[in-house]
């Protein structure tokens, strides 16, 4: 099993008890239902092959900064083994391998799923299922002087242990770097310094942890003008279903939650962005993916789009911006598909994809965008690729 797909199944445990595939009241009916589909230029890019061998390319994530792209995943052989890969772009268009070095046993074969840089350099969470229990094997990594990703060592029981249950996403800030996910004590982050030598883990924290009130959940977090942002949901003493939940924090070790109104029906954010500077989210809406914004008055619920398959586990694989533009890809339960909005989450819009991708194990969609362009990096289980496109294709 994936490490995606086990962060996935850990994190809608609940929705799944709650029988949330029957009909279910929305918040707002989608706002792109008779929209026609967007049809973005889309122009394939060639990425050369890592090192070690033939394999399958897995690609995972994609992030730019300061004139820097990174693309990481890694690479699976015949006999089922994989090994992790990267690649890195001065332009988006023309992609060099990244060296990656690995030190442990897992390392080796960690599968990277989600970078984020600053400064124009990227820093990577990578795992490997295994071990007698299964579970994921996390190692994080940092880009050193000449360029190499290197694999950054910790005790076990930073990212696994007794108390483990996830981690699930990497941010970049002024400050330094961010993880969230979540222990047996709910909702916990681990902080890192400029230079992701070292991550600390902070668990149990007031606020961010589970407590007398429900029980918390982080999928993302994002930097801020003043600290830190975190999203994910909490599931109320006595209820079944999440209610979308955020939390501020100057430092990644403090927290403060926000519990948004909910509804009867399951509702949480899993992705979370900075659009025109302004925070945005996207989530479970009930029957649908809902965004929800930041505003003066503090946060709304915007605009819905799509619907959930009766089957299989819905989720936002990615949420990125550029300027007021907001571009989500997700996984409805039977397939993947990609949105795009360019009013801060007001209304969404799909894009064909250059490839049908059904929902499943070892499958994944990525975006990034810069400026008036934008990447889609996909894995449909047996093949990958990765696409540019100018605009939003109007």
């Amino acid at each position: 099993m994936s490490v995606r797909r086990v962060i996935a199944l850990f994190g809608l445990f609940a929705l799944l008890l709650a029988g949330c595939d029957g009909p279910a009241a929305p918040t707002g009916e989608p706002s792109a239902a008779a929209a026609p589909a967007l049809r973005p230029a889309w122009q394939a890019l060639t990425l050369p092959a890592p090192p070690g061998g033939v394999g399958r390319l897995l690609l995972r994530d994609v992030a730019a900064c300061a004139g820097r792209w990174f693309l990481v995943g890694g690479v699976a052989d015949a006999a089922g083994g994989t090994r992790p890969a990267a690649w890195t772009s001065v332009d988006g268009t023309t992609w060099t391998v990244l060296p990656v070095r690995a030190d442990s046993f897992y390392g080796k074969q960690n599968v990277l799923s989600s970078v984020a840089c600053r400064d124009g350099r990227a820093a990577v969470i990578g795992a490997k299922v295994g071990g007698a229990h299964g579970y994921p094997r996390v190692s994080t990594w940092r880009q050193v002087a000449d360029g190499a990703l290197v694999e950054v060592q910790a005790s076990f029981e930073t990212y696994g242990g007794p108390k483990a249950v996830n981690v699930s996403r990497l941010a970049a800030g002024p400050a330094g770097w961010l993880i969230v996910g979540n222990r047996s004590a709910g909702a916990a982050s681990w902080v890192s310094s400029p230079e992701a030598a070292e991550f600390a883990l902070v668990e149990g924290a007031p606020g961010l942890a589970s407590d007398s009130t429900g029980v918390t959940w982080a999928f993302d977090a994002a930097a801020t003008s003043s600290g830190w942002l975190a999203v994910g949901g909490l599931l109320p003493a006595g209820r079944i279903d999440r209610d979308p939940a955020v939390w501020s924090s100057p430092d990644g070790r403090s927290w403060q939650r926000t519990v948004l109104p909910g509804g009867p029906e399951y509702e949480e954010l899993q992705r979370v962005v900075l659009a025109g500077g302004v925070p945005v989210a996207v989530g479970l809406r009930g029957a649908t993916f809902g965004a929800w914004r930041q505003e003066a008055a503090g946060w709304v619920a915007a605009g819905a789009f799509g619907r959930r398959s009766t089957s299989g586990v819905p989720q936002v694989a990615s949420l990125v911006a550029s300027g007021d533009r907001l571009f989500a890809a997700v996984t409805d339960g039977g397939r993947y598909s990609v949105w795009v909005s360019t009013d801060r989450g007001g209304s969404w819009r799909e894009a064909a994809m250059p490839l049908d991708v059904a929902a499943g194990a070892d499958r994944d969609v990525a975006l990034v965008a810069v400026g008036d362009r934008w990447w889609l990096a996909v894995d449909d289980g047996s093949r990958s690729g990765l696409w540019w496109a100018p605009g939003s294709g109007d």
